[in-house]
């Protein structure tokens, strides 16, 4: 396993429609893990939700995050950033784009709404991996 890897090394997965897992912590600091829409953005992610969603109220609380890409076949690319996040307003053109790569371009529309917000995670640390060199 490639452990000595950086986000450019995992070639087209982050491109791709995978879910991610968000570790948010709750009130009594239990860890909550949610599937999300992601994309990676600038050296981070950003994380599309509904602007009240519980992910938000957590991040709100307590910025404290992880999220995880990772593929479910070799060569088991994946990728766990651990920081902080901040919840900013998105515009229906990033809610959009988002959407799209989950569900297409004809059924995005539906999915943006005018309360959406983008958790914006950026890395504290930053830990890539893959199997390529048992794959061939």
């Amino acid at each position: 396993m490639r452990t000595d890897i950086g986000p450019d090394d995992l070639d087209d997965l982050l491109d791709r429609p995978v879910l991610a897992v968000l570790a948010t912590r709750r009130a009594n600091d239990d860890i909550l893990l949610s599937p999300v829409w992601h994309e990676w953005r600038d050296g981070g992610f950003d994380v599309y939700t509904g602007g009240d969603d519980v992910k938000v109220r957590h991040v709100r609380r307590d910025p404290r995050v992880t999220i995880v890409v990772c593929e479910q076949e070799p060569p088991y690319r994946g990728i766990e950033v651990r920081g902080r996040a901040r919840v900013e307003p998105t515009d229906a053109q990033t809610g959009r784009r988002i959407a799209a790569r989950y569900i297409g371009d004809e059924r995005a529309d539906d999915w943006v709404g005018s309360d959406d917000v983008v958790i914006r995670i950026e890395p504290g640390s930053l830990r890539a991996w893959d199997f390529k060199d048992d794959y061939p």
